[in-house]
């Protein structure tokens, strides 16, 4: 499953240092069961408004990561908190099925 985000940078902040900051709690997030990974997209037009995708293996693999979330997480989080605004767009399935191009 997917889950996804989106972060608005605020003025004075950089999209840069919410990446390192992203990337330093991904380090531990990604040792939770069921983790397969993290992106982070900045939108075209806007280098303050970004896209974070998380993958799962399940919802409740991820349900399960965050109600155990490992502290320095937490502490990342709230570090970040007063430099960001982040909107939860939401949980989708992965696809039944993906359509690929062939050669």
């Amino acid at each position: 499953m997917k889950f996804l985000f989106e972060v608005h940078i605020k003025p004075g902040y950089r999209a840069e240092d919410y990446a390192d900051a992203w990337v330093r709690a991904s380090r531990f997030i990604q040792r939770a069961e069921g983790a397969r990974g993290t992106l982070l997209h900045r939108k075209i037009g806007d280098p303050n408004v970004l896209l974070a995708v998380a993958s799962w293996t399940s919802k409740a693999a991820r349900d399960a990561a965050e109600q155990n979330k490992d502290e320095r997480v937490r502490a990342i989080i709230a570090e970040q908190a007063e430099f960001v605004e982040v909107s939860v767009i939401g949980e989708f399935e992965d696809p039944e099925w993906v359509v690929e191009p062939g050669d």
